[in-house]
């Protein structure tokens, strides 16, 4: 195998380990050693390649978010079906929401990689912001951000808190027809959310 394949293939192995060992146990309790015997690799090869277990776990939550990110797709024009797709996304992907929870619960202020992030959200919203429609830039713009994290918040928390789930509605979303009547509960609420005033009275 051409060197520049097998480091690419190293590389893709540790960041594979890392992630399950990350969304296991969170940057605290993550153990360079598991990693490196998952991967099939020394601990030496995560500090050549990553300089340390921080930096490791930059580089899981930047490429976890590229895969999330490719697999969702834009903001569509029908944004209440948009939030059922990151309804859809995180359940069948729910360890990229317990990392993102491990981030937020270790890192206090600014993050690795925050300017792409940002950017990408950004973008996010500019489509969102086309989407809605306003007279005002930058009411719209606003407007967007916030109705991007309502969407967000709205189709991640059954996944995020199981347990707020079962003590509310008395079941879980694995419950046999659960998911699906969840998933549609949540898109008519998008629905409603997003709707003009006029139509949301109706």
């Amino acid at each position: 195998m051409p060197r520049t394949e097998h480091l690419v293939g190293t590389r893709a192995l540790l960041l594979a380990a890392a992630r399950d060992e990350f969304a296991a146990h969170g940057m605290g309790g993550a153990r360079v050693g598991r990693i490196a015997e998952q991967a099939g690799v020394s601990k030496e090869r995560i500090y050549g390649y990553f300089g340390s277990k921080e930096k490791l776990f930059a580089a899981v939550i930047s490429e976890a978010l590229t895969e999330h990110a490719t697999l969702l797709g834009p903001p569509s024009a029908d944004l209440a079906e948009y939030a059922g797709r990151i309804y859809d996304l995180h359940r069948r992907n729910p360890q990229l929401l317990r990392l993102m929870m491990w981030e937020a619960l270790y890192y206090d202020g600014g993050l690795p990689n925050e300017q792409p992030r940002t950017a990408r959200y950004r973008g996010m919203v500019a489509t969102l912001s086309e989407a809605l429609g306003s007279q005002s830039e930058t009411e719209s713009d606003t407007e967007a951000a916030s109705t991007l994290l309502a969407l967000i918040g709205l189709a991640i928390l059954p996944t995020a808190f199981p347990q707020i789930t079962r003590l509310i509605l008395g079941t879980t979303a694995d419950a046999p027809g659960g998911d699906d009547e969840l998933r549609a509960h949540i898109v008519r609420l998008a629905r409603r959310m997003v709707a003009p005033s006029s139509d949301a009275l109706t």
